[in-house]
């Protein structure tokens, strides 16, 4: 485990964040630049080597309820990748779905850009599944993750 000096130490290499001292002797960074109202990517770093990064865009991570994960027993290189992943989820304009948002039954959607490419997105169970083809091109846990991607690649639906 990393030691709190460590931490503090690599998280402090990102310039895009700004420290906030706070309680406890606790440390909060902040992106000024984020397109979203939360702005906290670093949240109560402690002396005690525990604290938490906002996730709530990124897959791969056990997050809680408010979209943070435990950075505490981290390694420089997954302190680092988590730091920079959570900075460019919040460089992006998108929407968290809510928690308890309906889906609808089945979802069945064509996708195409201005070269005449299609994709499909098709829900299955629970995901969100983005074809080419016969092809998976990428797998979405929301439709919103799924439809920001498609917007992102610059496809319009049909």
């Amino acid at each position: 485990m990393l030691t709190f000096e460590e931490k503090l130490a690599i998280i402090e290499s990102f310039p895009q964040l700004t420290r906030n001292d706070v309680s406890l002797k606790r440390v909060n960074f902040h992106y000024e630049e984020s397109l979203h109202d939360k702005k906290a990517v670093v949240y109560h770093l402690h002396p005690n080597g525990n604290g938490f990064v906002f996730a709530a865009f990124l897959k791969g991570y056990q997050k809680d309820d408010k979209g943070y994960v435990n950075i505490r027993d981290f390694s420089e290189d997954q302190l680092r990748t988590i730091i920079e992943a959570s900075i460019n989820s919040l460089s992006v304009k998108r929407e968290l779905a809510p928690q308890n948002a309906a889906t609808p039954e089945q979802v069945e959607e064509t996708w195409i850009d201005k070269k005449g490419n299609t994709l499909l997105l098709q829900q299955e169970d629970a995901l969100f599944n983005v074809y080419h083809g016969m092809n998976l091109e990428a797998s979405f846990e929301s439709y919103v993750e799924a439809e920001q991607y498609l917007l992102d690649e610059e496809f319009t639906r049909q």
